[in-house]
């Protein structure tokens, strides 16, 4: 029998509203039906079965996810109302054919009528970036004149971030990986800053922006949201109409990683020489930076400024852990050790905004992330989503328009016993086997010596590469798989 699905997987087109999807049942397989509406907001992905024999009856159905693996058995499944009913009415919104209906400002009307209808010569914005700016434009100039249907979802917004941010205003857009957040980026600097450099008056909008990423290799691909840049997305995507361009070149972007927020040592001082200054009884010295030095030296270009807003890059590594939470036993080894650094890093993370906040003022503080999920150890139910979330273009969802491939995932190997593929979950099989941290340097690796699993695997990988290799070749495609 052959899998619809899995064969012919796109449904829609990228650059417009989706209106159908496949139906899933509720193990998130695909059932093989199309159904002619736009997928509702959930969390499910379907994956190829195993082709392992059968677990017992008592042990559970293992689930994946969008999450990665981070949901729990009771929060696998949310429908998140809020985000559908937000959807609908920004579709009703989008749908309304006179601008001067909108309800937002001439600048704002400009863009949207660019991103929507402009004939590119480049690379065209998706429909599922366009809408996670729409988001962000109907919840800040939109949802505030719209009485109890915007109050709705601005209290929504409050309250959560009440409970998990009560330092910080955060609103998370979620994208698949591989659906474009650089973009949406761009697009959301070039409106607040369109609109701030037009009316400086207003608070709703400013041309001060903290960029903030997970690592280095981030940070130096988001260059391409400075206006100046070579390559900077405004010009080379076409993302500002041409005559606008000047008035981003006001914009201040600061574009970091979240290890800048760790306060530094101002002044190299040894041990003895530390103990000798401050004396037998003397209080410690205080050579490390405050926070205000801290700023000055990430954003010294932002210090001026007030109402800045904050673009949080994988945004899921960003959080409070909650203050009341039980520890959870269940963690240990590897895990537990693992969680503490997750810990660690969303504590600096969030830490340093929060500093931000209190010296200079943060407008909001926009997460994307294709998971914006606490993580394990957070306080909150490994797997839940944000509560801050009011966007979602999911994994599915990407599959279907055509903006992502089918992920490939092991259905079957030849190692014997177990009830899933042990190349599903490769690490939990060999970690024990692979060299441990802090082991001595003076010990001999050999890269030969491999455990039999990841030997196998290597050659299971590369063995289906030669195969599709010889495939295309044969088939006349110039360019290798």
């Amino acid at each position: 029998m052959t899998n619809r699905f899995f064969e012919h997987p796109i449904l829609n087109s990228p650059y417009e509203y989706p209106v159908r999807h496949w139906e899933l049942d509720r193990q998130g397989q695909p059932t093989q039906q199309i159904i002619d509406t736009r997928r509702a907001a959930e969390y499910i992905t379907p994956i190829p079965k195993p082709r392992k024999r059968k677990a017992p009856k008592e042990q559970e159905q293992m689930i994946f996810d969008e999450g990665r693996g981070l949901s729990t058995q009771a929060q696998q499944y949310d429908p998140t109302p809020v985000i559908n009913e937000l959807r609908y009415h920004i579709a009703q919104w989008r749908s309304l054919p006179n601008p001067s209906h909108w309800q937002v400002t001439p600048e704002t009307a400009r863009l949207l009528q660019h991103w929507r209808h402009h004939p590119f010569n480049s690379i065209r914005p998706f429909f599922c970036q366009v809408e996670a700016v729409e988001t962000a434009i109907w919840l800040t100039e939109v949802a505030p004149q719209l009485g109890k249907t915007g109050s709705r979802f601005l209290e929504h917004l409050a309250s959560s971030n009440k409970e998990a941010n009560p330092e910080l205003m955060r609103l998370a857009l979620k994208l698949a990986t591989g659906a474009g957040k650089t973009t949406v980026m761009a697009m959301l600097i070039a409106w607040q800053t369109l609109n701030a450099v037009r009316h400086p008056g207003s608070k709703k909008f400013t041309r001060g922006f903290l960029v903030v990423t997970p690592g280095l290799t981030i940070k130096d691909r988001l260059r391409v949201l400075q206006p100046n840049d070579p390559d900077s997305y405004y010009r080379s995507r076409e993302l500002v109409p041409s005559d606008m361009l000047g008035e981003l070149d006001r914009a201040k972007i600061v574009i970091t990683n979240y290890h800048a927020f760790k306060l530094r040592e101002r002044m190299e001082i040894s041990k003895g020489t530390r103990s000798l200054l401050q004396g037998r009884r003397g209080e410690p010295l205080k050579t490390v930076e405050t926070a205000g030095q801290m700023l000055q030296r990430v954003m010294p270009d932002l210090m001026g400024m007030k109402n800045i807003l904050a673009l949080n890059d994988e945004a899921h590594h960003c959080y409070r852990k909650k203050a009341d939470a039980e520890e959870d036993e269940e963690l240990t080894g590897e895990d537990k050790r693992e969680a503490e650094r997750n810990n660690e890093a969303a504590r600096l993370w969030i830490s340093g905004l929060e500093a931000v906040n209190r010296k200079l003022g943060l407008a909001r503080v926009i997460d994307l992330s294709a998971t914006p999920f606490f993580l394990r150890g957070s306080g909150y139910g490994e797997g839940t989503l944000f509560h801050w979330t009011m966007s979602d273009f999911s994994l599915m969802d990407a599959i279907e328009c055509g903006i992502v491939k089918l992920p490939r995932v092991p259905v079957a190997d030849n190692i014997p016993g177990g009830d899933m593929p042990v190349y599903r979950n490769l690490w939990e099989n060999i970690r024990d086997k692979m060299p441990k941290k802090g082991r001595s340097k003076s010990a001999l690796l050999d890269p030969l010596d491999l455990p039999p699993q990841l030997q196998t695997a290597l050659d299971a990988l590369y063995g289906h590469y030669e195969k599709t290799f010889q495939l295309w070749k044969e088939s006349g495609i110039r360019v290798p798989p």
